[in-house]
C-alpha cells in the first residue's frame, strides 16, 4: 500500500502570479521518495468557498507549462480549481528510482496522478467532495488508471485520448517487428543506464523520437523553454506493452470524452467506449487534428466547454 507524504497549506504561498482571470500558485507533494512541483489554477474572482477541481495531465514527453497549462486555465476561467504537475523524470519534479529520467512509464505516471489526486484533497480551496480528472493524449490511459476505483474522484473527462491496444501499437510501430525492435532497443538502453535521444526534431529528421516537426518543434508552441524535449529509449516496453483501450471496464466514473477523427488513433476511443458500460458522452470535432487539441484557442476552447460542462453535472447531485 502506498502512503504519500503531502506538503502542508502554507506551501501554497511560495509563488503567486496573476494571469489574466487566474490566479497560479506553485506547490510540491511527495510520492514514492521524490518530490515533484505542480501548479494550483484558481479563478482571481472567487468567494472563500472551497472549489470543486480538476487534475489536468498532459501528453508523452510534456511539461505542466505546456497543453495542461492551457487547459488548467480554461477550468479555472470557467469557476473550477485546477492542478497540473510535472511528472517523476520530467520538468521540474525530481527522479524516478536509480536517478532515472525522461521514460515514459505508464505505472509510474498512474502512481503520480494518484499522489496528486490524494495532495490537492488537502487544500484549503479544493471542495474535496468534487475532484475530476482531465486527460490529454497518452496521460487518457494513465487518468483512467488512477481514477478507476478511486473513491476521492468523482468524474473523468477525456481530450484527444491515445488509447491504444496491441493491433493500435503494431500499426503505429512497424508491425510485430517493429515493436520487437523497439523493445530490445529497450532492454540495451535499460543495461546501459539509459540512452537519451532528442524528443522532438523537424520532418524526416534522425534518431529522433518524433521526427514529424510541428508541435513539440515550433518555439510559439510545445517547443517552450520549460520543456525536457527529451526521450529515454529505456522506456520503450513500458510504452509498447501498455493497451489502456483493452480495458475499458475498469473505469467506474462518468466519462466525458472530445476526440476527432483527423487526430491520433480514433480508433483506440470506438474501441474503448464499445466496451464501456458507464455513462459516457462523446464529442467528435470535425478536422482537429492531434496538435490542434493542444493549443488552437477555438478547439481549446470547445473541448474545454465539453469537460467543463460535463464536471458540472456532477455538482447537482
Amino acid at each position: 500500500m502506498k502512503t504519500f507524504a503531502l506538503t502542508t497549506a502554507a506551501t501554497l504561498l511560495a509563488s503567486t502570479a496573476a494571469i489574466a482571470q487566474v490566479e497560479t500558485r506553485t506547490v510540491t507533494f511527495e510520492n514514492e521518495g521524490a518530490t515533484l512541483s505542480g501548479t494550483l489554477y484558481l479563478p482571481e474572482e472567487r468567494s472563500d468557498e472551497p472549489l470543486p477541481v480538476v487534475v489536468v495531465t498532459g501528453a508523452w514527453t510534456s511539461v505542466q507549462e505546456q497543453m495542461p497549462a492551457n487547459y488548467a486555465r480554461e477550468m479555472a476561467e470557467r469557476g473550477f480549481a485546477a492542478f497540473t504537475f510535472d511528472f517523476r523524470g520530467w520538468g521540474k519534479s525530481g527522479d524516478l528510482p536509480n536517478n532515472v529520467r525522461f521514460v515514459e512509464s505508464p505505472e509510474a505516471k498512474t502512481s503520480d496522478i494518484k499522489a496528486a489526486i490524494q495532495f490537492v484533497s488537502t487544500l484549503p480551496e479544493v471542495d474535496a467532495n468534487h475532484i475530476n480528472g482531465l486527460g490529454i493524449c497518452a496521460s487518457a490511459g494513465y487518468m483512467v488508471d488512477a481514477v478507476s476505483g478511486n473513491p476521492l474522484v468523482e468524474r473523468v473527462g477525456l481530450v484527444a485520448p491515445w488509447l491504444q491496444n496491441e493491433n493500435i501499437v503494431e500499426a503505429v510501430y512497424g508491425g510485430k517487428e517493429g515493436v520487437a525492435g523497439l523493445i530490445e532497443v529497450s532492454h540495451a538502453a535499460e543495461a546501459a543506464g539509459g540512452q537519451i535521444i532528442p524528443a522532438a526534431g523537424p520532418e524526416g529528421a534522425e534518431g529522433v523520437l518524433m521526427p514529424i516537426g510541428g508541435y513539440y518543434y515550433e518555439a510559439d508552441r510545445g517547443a517552450i523553454p520549460e520543456y525536457d524535449d527529451k526521450w529515454n529509449n529505456a522506456g520503450w516496453e513500458g510504452w509498447l506493452t501498455y493497451h489502456p483501450a483493452d480495458n475499458p471496464q475498469r473505469l467506474d466514473k462518468p466519462l466525458a470524452i472530445v476526440h476527432s477523427e483527423s487526430a491520433a488513433i480514433p480508433q483506440g476511443v470506438q474501441t474503448f467506449l464499445a466496451g464501456f458500460a458507464g455513462d459516457a458522452t462523446a464529442q467528435w470535432l470535425e478536422d482537429v487534428t492531434q496538435f490542434d487539441f493542444y493549443d488552437n484557442p477555438e478547439d481549446v476552447t470547445r473541448a474545454a466547454d465539453t469537460v467543463a460542462d460535463h464536471f458540472r453535472a456532477g455538482l447537482e447531485n
